[in-house]
């Protein structure tokens, strides 16, 4: 099951966790565009079914988790990535909608997942569920506030079901991911054009990532080679929280 998936990271997950033999339950709010990448995996050999819904709700989150189990049998790994971003907004000028679908988004959004995705799992015997957090999980970045707030409670929520869940065999693990060239960081250049030099100038590497390099990371904690990892927050980040 991979969330955010009609574009950026989350669809070239779909894309690479169907190449390699998984067959993927693809959720995200824009139903054309799931639509579209369901039927491109298909066309390419792979097994898609596409749910629309946004994880803000915990309904539409339990209609996924329960086609990947209807339509597939068993629920063997998650990818929660969808997200949403804000910057350039001082904490005390933020309005409330704006922190609310923060918050809704990034941590309720995770929060839902892990209460439908888990007991999916534990009925298998087990599972891999990884958590697309930030490097505004670790530390003050140039997102807002309420992002960064966000982001570090991503990490805590996959610390504390890595620790719950661990004796069941599901592993819980973090991505914290530096800036990548998605549609989201497109959005948010268009308003603040001057941060991509700052983006660029904060990493080892001198660049953005982009969306297949975080979906690589992603395939491999959701995969059998990374059995002895859980609870770990994984910098995909070009090297910027190393200095």
């Amino acid at each position: 099951m991979i969330t955010g998936a009609s574009s950026g990271i989350g669809a070239a997950a779909s894309r690479l966790f169907a190449e390699e033999g998984a067959a993927v339950v693809l959720m995200a709010r824009r139903r054309d565009r799931l639509t579209r990448l369901a039927e491109e995996i298909r066309a390419a050999g792979g097994s898609a079914v596409a749910v629309q819904g946004d994880v803000a709700s915990s309904k539409a989150v339990e209609r996924a988790v329960a086609a990947a189990v209807d339509t597939f049998g068993r629920l063997d790994a998650a990818f929660n990535n969808a997200g949403y971003a804000s910057v350039g907004t001082l904490l005390h000028e933020m309005d409330d909608e704006e922190y609310t679908r923060t918050m809704d988004v990034n941590v309720r959004g995770v929060w839902n997942c892990l209460h439908h995705q888990i007991p999916a799992m534990q009925a298998s015997g087990g599972g891999a569920i990884v958590n697309t957090s930030s490097v505004a999980g670790v530390l003050a970045s140039s997102a807002s506030a309420a992002y960064v707030a966000a982001k570090h409670a991503v990490i805590g929520l996959t610390r504390a079901a890595a620790r719950e869940y661990g004796p069941c065999g599901i592993r819980v693990n973090a991505l914290v991911v530096g800036s990548t060239r998605t549609e989201m960081m497109d959005q948010v250049l268009s308003g603040s054009p001057w941060l991509e030099e700052r983006f660029v100038r904060h990493t080892l590497r001198r660049r953005m990532a982009a969306p297949d390099e975080i979906a690589q990371a992603a395939a491999w904690l959701c995969s059998e080679r990374s059995e002895f990892v859980t609870g770990a927050a994984l910098p995909v980040d070009g090297g910027r929280t190393a200095v």
